[in-house]
C-alpha cells in the first residue's frame, strides 16, 4: 500500500532528511522540498542537505550517555544521519564529531540517489497547498529553527500565534596554520597522554587566574550584537553564548566551557581556565573554539579572541553570530504523533518541535516519519516508552509545564532505584546513568521487537 503514497517534506536539514530517507525506503513517494538552494538564510552557508550550522560535533557516541542511548535507537530506525556521520567523523574522544562540508556533502548524495526522492527547489508558504498541488496524503514540516518568513507567517497566523522563537549563536572556527602551538597542548578531559596510545582530539590554551579574569573582563565589556525588532534575547540555557556566561559572573565560563578539571599539563598543573579547541574536518587544518558561541560584533571578535595565547596571529575562517530560532509549544497546537492538533494530517519534525542539538533534531525526523508512515499503512502508532531516549524527548515537549528546548539528558528519564551499597558508593552518579542507559536499552528493545521488528525485515 505504502508504494501508492506520497508524501512531502519541508526542509533538507537534518530532521527533513531523515524523514524522507525513511520513507523512501519503505517504499513511499517522497518530494523533498528547500528554499536554501535558492537562497541561502542568514546562518547557512552551504546548498547541501543537513547543513551543521552551530557545531560539527553530534555529542557523546557513548553507550552509558543519554546521546549515546538516542544514537542506539536512531540506529535500530536506520539513520541516514549516523550513516553519514560514521563515513564522515573526526577525531573528537567519545562524541561523534564529523567534517562538516563532507557530512553534508554524504546525505546530499545519499538523498539525491534514492529513486523514491523528488528535489524540489520551492519556498514553501503554505503546506496546505501541497496537498492539492503534488497530490499528498501527509505533509512533514521540517524547515528547522530558520523557518523562511513566508512559512513562518502562515505557522503564527494559522496555528502558534507569536511565541515562535528564541535566540542561538554560533562558535567561531580558526585556521590550524595560524596557531602558535608552543602556548598550546593537546589533551583529552580525564585522558591520561602517558596511559593513551592515541593522538589526543582536544587542543587546549592553558590561561592562569591573571589571564582568565582579563578574558573574561574583555567578554564581558565587549560590543555585542543586538537583538532586532525590539525581541526580547530569550537563549537556550544549555548552549548559551560565553559572553552571557561571562555577564552573570566571573566564575561561570569556567564551570561551563572553560572548566579546567581533568586537563592537567604534563607537569601536573591544572591552568584556572581553558579554552578546547576540536577538529573541525578530516584534514584537521581548522578548529572550532568549544562552547564559545557569541554574540559579539565581528571587529570584537577578532579583538578579543587574539588576546588568548596562541592565538596572537590567528586567522579565523569563520567567526561567530547570533541567529533567531523558530519553534512551537509543542503541548499547545501537537498530538503525541506530532501531528498537528488543527491540521492532522500535518506531522512537525525536528529542532522546531522544542529539542535542541543535531541528534535529537533528526531523531524527531524519523519520529514524525514513522507516525506517518503507520498512517500510510493503517497500522496503530505506539507511544513510545518514556525509559528510551526517543520517549523521553517526545514526553518532555508533551507535558513540559513551559515549552523551553532541551537536548537527550537523564533528567528526562525516569529515576533509577539503587541499592543500599549503590547509594554509598562515591561513583553513584555514574553508576545510575549506566543502570538508566541499560534499562533504557533493554526497554527499547523490546519496544521496538513488539511494534516495529516487521517493518524492517
Amino acid at each position: 500500500m505504502a508504494d501508492k503514497m506520497k508524501v512531502a517534506v519541508i526542509g533538507a536539514g537534518l530532521a527533513g532528511s531523515e524523514a524522507a530517507y525513511f520513507l523512501a525506503q519503505r517504499g513511499v513517494s517522497v518530494f523533498l522540498f528547500e528554499s536554501k538552494t535558492l537562497a541561502l538564510g542568514p546562518a547557512q552557508s552551504v546548498k547541501t542537505a543537513c547543513e551543521l550550522v552551530c557545531t560539527n560535533s553530534l555529542k557523546s557516541a557513548a553507550q552509558a550517555s543519554a546521546h549515546g542511548m538516542l544514537k542506539l535507537e536512531m540506529e535500530k530506525f536506520g539513520s541516514v544521519v549516523l550513516k553519514a556521520a560514521k563515513i564522515t567523523c573526526v577525531p573528537a574522544g567519545s562524541a561523534l564529531a564529523v567534517d562538516r562540508d563532507k557530512f553534508s556533502q554524504t546525505v546530499d548524495q545519499m538523498l539525491n540517489e534514492h529513486e523514491l526522492i523528488t528535489r524540489i527547489e520551492k519556498d514553501v508558504k503554505n503546506p496546505i497547498e501541497l496537498f492539492e498541488s503534488y497530490g499528498v496524503n501527509s505533509v512533514i514540516v521540517a524547515s528547522g529553527p530558520l523557518t523562511n518568513a513566508g512559512l513562518s507567517s502562515w505557522l503564527q497566523s494559522e496555528i502558534c500565534g507569536e511565541d515562535f522563537f528564541f535566540y542561538d549563536a554560533i562558535a567561531p572556527v580558526v585556521d590550524a596554520d595560524t596557531l602558535d602551538y608552543s602556548k598550546l597542548y593537546f589533551k583529552d578531559r580525564h585522558v591520561d597522554p602517558k596511559e593513551s596510545e592515541n593522538v589526543a582530539d582536544y587542543l587546549n590554551i592553558p590561561l592562569d587566574k591573571t589571564q582568565y579574569d582579563e578574558f573574561v573582563k574583555n567578554l564581558t565589556f565587549a560590543e555585542k550584537v543586538k537583538p532586532k525588532n525590539f525581541e526580547k534575547e530569550i537563549f537556550f540555557e544549555s548552549c548559551l553564548p560565553i559572553d552571557l556566561m561571562a555577564e552573570r559572573g566571573p566564575e561561570t565560563p569556567r564551570f561551563g566551557p572553560m572548566r579546567p578539571i581533568g586537563l592537567e599539563k604534563e607537569d601536573g598543573h591544572r591552568p584556572h581556565g581553558v579554552v578546547q579547541l576540536r577538529r573541525e574536518n578530516l584534514l584537521g587544518d581548522a578548529f572550532n573554539l568549544v562552547g564559545f558561541q557569541t554574540r559579539l560584533t565581528y571587529p570584537e571578535q577578532l579583538r578579543v579572541l587574539r588576546k588568548l595565547p596562541g592565538l596572537e596571529e590567528a586567522k579565523f575562517l569563520k567567526l561567530g553570530s547570533v541567529h533567531r530560532n523558530s519553534f512551537l509549544n509543542a503541548k499547545k497546537v501537537l498530538n503525541w504523533d506530532l501531528s498537528c492538533k488543527k491540521f492532522p494530517s500535518i506531522h512537525f519534525a525536528g529542532q522546531m518541535i522544542g529539542v535542541e542539538g543535531y541528534s535529537e533534531s533528526a531523531a524527531m525526523g524519523l519520529y514524525a516519519a514513522m507516525s506517518v508512515y503507520c498512517k500510510l499503512t493503517k497500522e496503530e502508532f505506539p507511544q513510545f516508552p518514556v525509559e528510551s531516549a526517543m520517549g523521553a524527548l517526545v514526553n518532555y515537549i508533551m507535558t513540559s509545564p513551559k515549552p523551553v528546548p532541551s537536548n537527550i539528558n537523564f533528567g528526562l528519564l525516569p529515576p533509577v532505584t539503587l541499592t543500599r551499597e549503590q547509594r554509598k558508593d562515591k561513583k553513584r552518579k555514574i553508576v545510575k546513568k549506566l543502570l538508566a542507559a541499560d534499562r533504557g536499552k533493554d526497554v527499547f528493545d523490546q519496544f521496538f521487537n513488539k511494534h516495529f521488528d516487521s517493518v524492517f525485515n
